[in-house]
């Protein structure tokens, strides 16, 4: 078997099914199994997707175990010697599975491969982070301004790498390795429910190898059809993060990179917060004279840091757990 299929689902039975119509009319070349893994989705999910592919494995996790559990009892129920995690919500457009197991057997240096996500229109997803520092700027709620943007800069400077391909980590929608690059850096960790498990794997598949996004290759990504009411939609600068996500990007920052840059995010999100509240009753007194009104965001953001902090020890602590809100 060249390839195993992993797919996690989560009550989005016709998204498989459209994902699969996809991968069986435009794969060739290589052999391959779908499994899907199934986070007690209650519904008919089972019943529906065996309906049209009766040929794949189906799992039942018996309860909503999350992406990384999920992904990591396909892996461990695998057969293939090539590893996919693939989203529910994707769609293939052309034979990118094959193109991706080519790189991984003719450049034995490569830990792990992706095309480029594009959305249902056509459309590539240019916004997206594939560096670690990246993502690590991109937490800290600060003034969306060049000073800021030169100062983050300097403390974390983006990876620069020969090859246009290579980048840090890969969304998890879409990763293709080995199974022998699995057996030496691990499967995901089972500490993370939601978001920034894969960005963890990715460091460690990063240590085994290059990591090459392939520019030139494209697959669709819906977005957020698998789990509808983790999102949040954006409302400003200091509420743009869902608090699963944040709580796991927190737990991911400690596991990669330490004591030192957990706290210094921790101590960032707690002064900002008499911060934002000064600076909006300023603003509040010049423009109306009344110093105590529209200030919803700033209670949403204190609502959110109340949140991570309820994981403040265990994260801390690096204790084995369950971080789900």
């Amino acid at each position: 078997m060249d390839l195993s299929i992993i797919i996690v689902n989560y009550k989005t039975p016709q998204l498989i099914i459209d994902c699969l119509t996809s991968v069986r009319k435009f794969t060739s070349g290589l052999t391959y199994e779908v499994l899907v893994v199934d986070n007690e989705s209650g519904d008919q999910s089972r019943n529906l997707v065996l309906s049209h592919f009766p040929e794949v494995r189906w799992i039942d996790m018996g309860y909503n175990s999350g992406f990384a559990r999920a992904n990591n009892r396909g892996i461990d129920e695998a057969r293939g010697r090539l590893i996919l995690l693939l989203n529910s919500d994707t769609l293939l457009v052309d034979n990118v599975l094959k193109r991706c197991a080519d790189v991984l057997d003719n450049q034995p240096d490569v830990a792990a491969v992706g095309p480029m996500q594009i959305n249902r229109h056509g459309k590539v997803h240019y916004d997206l982070y594939h560096g670690f520092n990246q993502i690590r700027k991109f937490f800290f709620v600060l003034p969306p301004t060049p000073f800021f943007d030169r100062l983050l800069e300097f403390f974390m400077p983006e990876r620069k790498y020969a090859d246009p391909n290579q980048v840090d980590w890969l969304t998890g929608s879409f990763v293709m390795t080995r199974r022998t690059v699995i057996d030496k850096a691990g499967k995901l960790d089972p500490d993370f429910f939601m978001y920034g498990e894969d960005v963890e794997w990715g460091w460690r598949l990063w240590k085994q190898g290059r990591i090459l996004l392939l520019r030139d290759a494209f697959y669709v990504h819906l977005e957020y059809g698998s789990s509808p009411e983790y999102q949040q939609a954006q409302m400003s600068w200091i509420n743009r993060f869902k608090p699963q996500m944040q709580v796991s990007n927190l737990l991911w920052v400690r596991k990669s990179y330490g004591v030192g840059a957990y706290l210094i995010l921790i101590l960032h999100y707690l002064t900002m917060v008499p911060i934002i509240y000064a600076w909006k009753i300023v603003m509040n007194l010049r423009r109306s004279g009344r110093p105590f009104s529209e200030l919803e965001r700033q209670h949403e953001f204190t609502r959110k840091v109340r949140l991570f902090l309820r994981f403040f020890w265990p994260t801390l602590l690096k204790k084995p757990g369950f971080y789900k809100l």
